[in-house]
């Protein structure tokens, strides 16, 4: 029997599907899917806490608008079976396939190469089979970042960074080749903090420095965005980033990449300082966009996948 949140996703795609079918245009697919074509292309995610990733609603809405012939699979992935995971995927023929937490990093020595954007930041979140090879992309940081300029230009500005992991990383590069002036990231490991800084200095000649994360952080007044790159907060409404909130200020932009919840403790924090808060929806439906589109050569509608992922989350 399936679980109430299932049968709820499985609704959605229904719904979705039927209305795709009926809008096809293309006569060979429409003839395709009577004659009863029931081997699907298969892309999926893989991560820990996999229940709470909503991506597979949103994904399954948009082949089912634009009547694709693919099934999206969420799947729970421990580290240490991470390489039998990617080994399993490339034998069943999987298209590619999304790449969450904590595989990001340690996904890449289980590839056969790298995009451009995913080796300079040296993580991956999306995984394209071209031809025999699995290639490692990174839509993380784009995602962000479009969904950051729909608030503000990052061009000119200064930014706190917390965290240095998969996502800071990407993040970190797209907003230093949006022209940022200044980026300090602020990190608990002081190794891949210095890390993350020396790739910005260095690649991107972008000015950036380090600081160790002890206690909370205050804010330098002279901030404009400030960035939760980390997983603090996910699936955890009341999780406290350690930041003094008192040093958020009205002309600041807070974003957070965490989606589940939508309004963690630091946007509803940063909300009553006054500051613009951007949730981590945005990214999601925004690198997913770009995800859809290198797997199948068909960059979806945003709003069909913004819809569908709000249905999910509200379900």
């Amino acid at each position: 029997m399936l679980h109430n949140d299932n049968t709820t996703v499985l609704k959605q795609a229904i719904v979705f599907w039927s209305a795709a079918k009926s809008r096809l245009k293309d006569t060979d697919l429409q003839q395709s899917m009577n004659e009863g074509k029931f081997l699907h292309h298969l892309v999926g995610s893989m991560s820990q806490g996999a229940a709470g990733n909503p991506t597979v609603a949103m994904v399954e809405a948009a082949f089912a608008h634009h009547g694709l012939h693919w099934r999206y699979v969420n799947m729970e992935v421990t580290p240490d079976d991470l390489g039998d995971a990617v080994r399993g995927a490339r034998a069943m023929g999987f298209r590619g396939f999304h790449c969450s937490m904590p595989h990001k990093v340690a996904v890449i020595g289980h590839l056969d190469g790298l995009g451009e954007s995913a080796a300079v930041m040296g993580a991956v979140n999306c995984v394209v089979r071209r031809g025999e090879n699995l290639i490692g992309e990174n839509t993380d940081g784009k995602g962000f970042l479009k969904s950051l300029e729909s608030v503000i230009d990052p061009k000119g500005k200064s930014v706190v960074l917390f965290g240095a992991g998969g996502a800071a990383r990407a993040i970190a590069v797209e907003l230093g080749l949006a022209g940022i002036n200044r980026m300090t990231v602020v990190n608990r490991s002081e190794s891949s903090g210095q890390e993350l800084v020396s790739l910005l200095r260095a690649t991107l000649k972008v000015d950036a420095e380090f600081v160790v994360w002890r206690g909370d952080y205050q804010v330098p007044a002279t901030t404009h965005i400030v960035i939760n790159g980390t997983s603090i907060g996910l699936f955890s409404p009341e999780a406290r980033l350690p930041l003094d909130i008192g040093s958020l200020q009205q002309h600041m932009v807070v974003a957070d990449v965490i989606f589940n919840p939508v309004r963690t403790r630091l946007l509803r924090d940063a909300a009553g300082r006054g500051c613009r808060a951007i949730d981590g929806l945005g990214m999601l439906v925004n690198q997913a966009v770009v995800g859809v589109g290198y797997w199948t050569g068909i960059y979806p509608d945003a709003t069909v996948l913004r819809t569908a992922l709000e249905l999910a989350m509200e379900a």
